[in-house]
């Protein structure tokens, strides 16, 4: 159910470094939640078109779902765990990072023909 996913204005990395990153990630993830990580998604796209305070420089928007709530001091700490994951393997800046944090009510998110509601 926990969902990350990064969309960035760089090109692909090597297919290696994108799995690593989207496998970091997702431990990550799971372990902010304490939710098991075998309901975490990851995704990654790359070379989208973007830009940020009126440039093209590299940039990256993060979206974190999960049924649950995550506020507080649990999204601050997110924050600079993602923010620090992304900045050394992609090399973008954090203060050119979005991060978007939704919670999801389980009826509201499917997942083997049901949903956590």
């Amino acid at each position: 159910m926990p969902l990350i996913k990064v969309q960035t204005s760089l090109a692909a990395p090597d297919q290696a470094q994108v799995e690593s990153l989207l496998k970091d990630l997702s431990a990550s993830l799971a372990s902010h939640l304490s939710k098991p990580e075998s309901y975490v998604m990851t995704a990654f796209e790359a070379g989208i078109p973007m830009t940020f305070g009126g440039t093209t420089d590299p940039v990256c928007y993060i979206e974190i779902k999960s049924v649950g709530t995550m506020g507080g001091n649990r999204t601050k700490a997110m924050s600079q765990d993602f923010c620090t994951q992304v900045e050394s393997a992609l090399g973008v800046p954090k203060n050119r990072i979005y991060i978007e944090f939704a919670d999801a009510a389980g009826a509201m998110w499917g997942w083997n023909g049901s949903t956590f509601g």
